[in-house]
Formats: C-alpha cells, structure tokens, sequence
C-alpha cells in the first residue's frame, strides 16, 4: 500500500486526495497530462517505484556519515538523501531519502536508493559514475517533461557523498560533477552547459548553437537535453 497521498492534476483544476496527513504521508503530484493535454505514459518501473516507494525515511534516520540536498520547492521538486558507508569497504551499505515531487521525482530517487545499496551496497567511487541516464533505464524511461527528476536524483547522491568526505577529512575526493566532461571531442563540461542556459539558452538547439556541444560526439546530446531542462528549472526557481 502506498505511503503517499496522490494529488491527480487535470489540466483545468486539482484535487486532492481526501485521506488523513501524518507524517509518513510526503505530499506527491502525480502528473497526468501536460499543458497540452496529452497524456504521460509512465512505465510499470514508475509505478511500482512511486506506489511502493524503497527505502523512504519517514522521517530523517539517525547514525548516517552523509546528507545530501537538492532542488527547490519553488520549482516543485527537492530531493533530501541520507547515506550510511562501510569505512573499512567504502561500500553504502545503506540510503535513506525523501523526497517532495511529482511521481517521477520520487519513483528516481526510490530506484537510485536500490541501485545504490542492492548487492551489498555499491563502492562510493562506482557510486559517483551514476548518471542521470542509469536512473531513467532502471526506470525504464521517463515521460520527456520529467527527464530532469532523474539529474535531481544524481545531484542529491553526489552531495551526500561529498558530505561524507568532508565529515571523514577526506575534502581532496571531493567531487564537482559540473566540471565532468559531456562532449569528450569538444571538452564540453556541464558547467559549459549550466552556463549557457543562464546566458538565456532555453532549448537544447540553443545550448547547441552557444557551446556546438554534440558536433564532436553527437552520442552525448540525450544526457545534454536532459541537463538543459534541469538548470532552466533551477535557475528560473532563483529568479
């Protein structure tokens, strides 16, 4: 049974699930349709991950080396991520999370928490390789309008981890993924990305036409387009 309260939005009005709030019941949208009408297609991964979300902490856990926050609630999605390492294995062996979204932003940080701690818990480095396009494959897709929940997922791991190093001295492993390489012909970083979207770039021919990211390695342009719609939400809930 599921611990969210489902809010279902139709393009003219919404409402809300009258059931009773405590506090292991997070408020979720789950989008239905987009502005035009036309409906979302969300896989079976989604759902199950939505309605029976894995490793949810109804409230924030005790005892973690590591916390991580991301988003805004002003552009409708935060991500709060708790992680508890091996310090001899540097293994996660566990990840706590919640999470204030639409069904998607919580369906990829479930399914990130898995990843993370399934098999015995995966090793902080190979931790840190997890993209936004791992998450949307243990998803099995995303609906184009939401591809930005799985950078939020990615970017929340991240910040727990560099929280880790810096609580164990450990600040020379930091690591600032906006300097990681997208286009390796171009040496195109994500801070390339970033900041061409605050220069005004709003779709991905734009960023294109500022960076010419993917001219060198066209394979890159997904993961870019799904950068683009993260930091024009990021930067316009700043405004």
């Amino acid at each position: 049974m599921s611990i969210f309260n489902i809010f279902k939005k139709s393009t003219n009005d919404e409402k809300a699930d009258d059931s009773p709030k405590t506090e292991e019941q997070p408020q979720a949208n789950v989008d239905l349709q987009d502005a035009g009408g036309q409906e979302w297609v969300y896989s079976d991964e989604v759902r199950q991950h939505f309605f029976e979300p894995q490793n949810f902490a109804s409230k924030a856990p005790e005892g973690y080396d590591g916390l991580g926050l991301v988003g805004s609630p002003a552009c409708g999605d935060m991500m709060k991520v708790w992680i508890k390492v091996d310090k001899e294995t540097e293994k996660i062996t566990d990840l706590k999370w919640q999470t204030f979204g639409c069904a998607s932003a919580i369906a990829s940080t479930s399914a990130l928490s898995v990843m993370a701690t399934e098999n015995g818990g995966m090793k902080i480095d190979d931790a840190l390789k997890i993209t936004p396009t791992d998450i949307i494959n243990r998803l099995s897709g995303l609906p184009d309008r939401k591809i930005h929940c799985s950078v939020l997922g990615d970017k929340a791991l991240e910040a727990a981890i560099n929280d880790y190093f810096k609580k164990t001295n450990q600040e020379n492993r930091i690591k600032d993924k906006s300097i990681r390489v997208i286009d390796k012909k171009l040496n195109i970083t994500e801070k390339d990305i970033e900041q061409a979207v605050k220069d005004g770039a709003k779709t991905l021919a734009e960023v294109q036409a500022k960076t010419k990211v993917g001219t060198g390695d066209p394979s890159c342009l997904p993961e870019v387009e799904e950068l683009v719609r993260y930091y024009i939400e990021k930067h316009d809930s700043e405004k």
